[in-house]
């Protein structure tokens, strides 16, 4: 592990007043549905031109989590017509470890309005990782580059290694392909499966995201769906944690590091008893490395203007944000 600059440590959590550097614009709505979802990508689809890929963690079998598929469907027709889902196999053995799995359970979560592509079926491709300090290239499903754009439609939650899933997480676990990539992140060379663990993980993810990000340029665009947070993945499916994190709303922006950071800044902005699970998965593991990570490497602005989409399209804060939210009722 290479020595931090102080306060880049995954543990420490940045207040906004500390950042500095340009904002970028992240557009926020409460309405958790179907047309919620559709105002807030309006706000960012100028870019998704061409063939597009909705980057989407589809989970496990039953996972009760993820996003619904109504909501995604709904938009995919309406708003991104001939659109494709896009995933990769999974790293660990369980219902997404092959392609003929992975297309099963697909088929059991109700992912079948839609032609999805599993970009590894077919092997893998180097991309190439610049300016990073732990790869120069990262290996990808090698149908990424079918794509013109990539819409990257993410559950925001907790994550077991990662502390949190966001788009960054979503892009970088998720692009890599299930058996070069993602060992590439995860595993020293002869060591155990998930040897790689803290500031080191979240470098890593974020060097491979960045090979994505930097391969669509411009054509990107990024939504945080915060709702059934549970501090676990959707990679554990039914045996993910009981949610106790109140649902939040709908997040959109064209800078993925302005949209991790404002999606972290609402949650720890809640009220300590709301937070204090999701808080602590973050910080135990480090993921706040993410956030810092992603701007060292220029892939965008941890400062923001919040636009409030509900009330005139006028700037809030994360305490504004988050002020009526309810406690899960599951």
């Amino acid at each position: 592990m290479t020595e931090l600059k102080p306060g880049t440590g995954g543990d420490t959590y940045i207040p906004y007043e500390k950042r500095t550097g340009n904002e970028s614009i992240v557009y926020f709505t409460r309405d958790l549905s179907a047309a919620g979802l559709i105002k807030a990508y309006k706000k960012i689809s100028e870019n998704l031109t061409g063939k597009a890929a909705v980057k989407l963690h589809t989970g496990e079998q039953h996972g009760p989590n993820i996003i619904p598929r109504p909501w995604v469907q709904e938009l995919m027709e309406k708003e991104i017509p001939n659109s494709t889902i896009v995933e990769t196999n999974t790293y660990y053995d369980g219902d997404r470890y092959t392609t003929e799995e992975h297309r099963k359970t697909l088929e059991v979560n109700g992912w079948t309005f839609a032609p999805v592509d599993i970009m590894d079926e077919e092997g893998t491709i180097m991309l190439p990782v610049k300016g990073g300090k732990w790869f120069k290239e990262m290996s990808v499903g090698s149908h990424e580059t079918n794509y013109d754009s990539m819409l990257a439609l993410t559950h925001f939650k907790g994550h077991v290694q990662g502390g949190f899933g966001g788009s960054n997480k979503n892009l970088g676990i998720g692009c890599a392909d299930g058996r070069i990539g993602k060992a590439m992140i995860h595993t020293y060379p002869g060591q155990d499966q998930w040897s790689i663990a803290e500031e080191e993980f979240m470098e890593r993810m974020t060097e491979s995201t960045k090979a994505t990000i930097d391969y669509f340029g411009k054509h990107m665009a990024y939504i945080n769906v915060m709702r059934n947070m549970s501090v676990s993945c959707d990679c554990e499916g039914v045996a993910a944690a009981p949610v106790v994190t109140p649902n939040v709303g709908i997040l959109a922006s064209l800078d993925i590091c302005a949209i991790d950071n404002a999606s972290v800044d609402m949650v720890f902005a809640m009220k300590e008893k709301d937070h204090h699970d999701l808080v602590e998965r973050m910080t135990s593991r480090h993921g706040l490395r993410q956030l810092t990570y992603m701007k060292e490497l220029g892939m965008g602005n941890d400062r923001y203007v919040l636009i409030d989409l509900d009330n005139g399209e006028v700037r809030i804060d994360a305490k504004e944000a988050v002020k009526d939210v309810v406690p899960f009722k599951g």
